[in-house]
């Protein structure tokens, strides 16, 4: 939702009263959308660009933010965790550009442990049974082995940029080539993918 698209959000809610709303990366929002929700928090409701009053009471509201994820902590020291330290740091982040009566007007806020190696390979192995679901639906068997889950962890783990770099790695290594593999032996079909990890990279042999 654009500062100017609030009607959009309005329509929307009248339509289905009952509905989840998500704003995601609240950061990002312009000041007068962070207004409007300040408003709907407070009132639970707001008044369209007609006049017309739109309830919000049934909506569930969720926002997410990547508040407080690329700043420096200091020592944990003997009593934090870095659980704790991360809630803190994420709190201080929402505070350097949430109000406090925004925030007041929260329900819950809920924090979310960075993501670890063993996560990566965890998300990594759910992203090619959805790779191998495709090709199963061509016919097509894919096999690897847990050189390929430790390749994929070790060039695509980032705290910052979380599973979206893992899907990036996934397609740049694996989906792009296996698409040129389809095209290029499309006049000699294969039923199966082999994926190791050698030297640094992925190999693909189609049999």
């Amino acid at each position: 939702v654009g500062y100017d698209e609030g009607g959009q959000l309005t329509e929307a809610v009248r339509r289905k009263p009952y509905s989840v709303v998500l704003f995601d990366e609240i950061e990002k929002a312009h000041p007068d959308v962070l207004n409007i929700l300040l408003q709907i928090l407070d009132d639970g409701h707001i008044s369209d660009a007609h006049g017309k009053v739109v309830n919000f009471e049934n909506t569930v509201i969720v926002m997410t933010s990547n508040a407080g994820s690329n700043t420096k902590g200091g020592a944990l020291g003997f009593d934090r965790s870095a659980s704790q330290a991360g809630r803190d740091k994420a709190l201080k982040g929402l505070e350097s550009f949430l109000r406090p009566e925004f925030l007041n007007r929260v329900d819950e806020i809920v924090y979310f442990n960075q993501l670890t190696p063993e996560n990566f390979q965890a998300i990594a192995r759910m992203m090619l049974s959805e790779l191998e679901g495709v090709l199963k639906e061509k016919g097509i068997a894919l096999t690897y082995d847990q050189s390929v889950l430790d390749y994929l962890t070790t060039a695509s783990y980032s705290q910052a940029y979380g599973a979206r770099n893992l899907r990036r790695q996934i397609q740049k290594d694996l989906e792009d080539p296996i698409a040129t593999l389809l095209i290029d032996r499309y006049n000699d079909p294969f039923r199966l993918i082999r994926v190791t990890a050698e030297d640094g990279k992925l190999s693909l042999a189609a049999e």
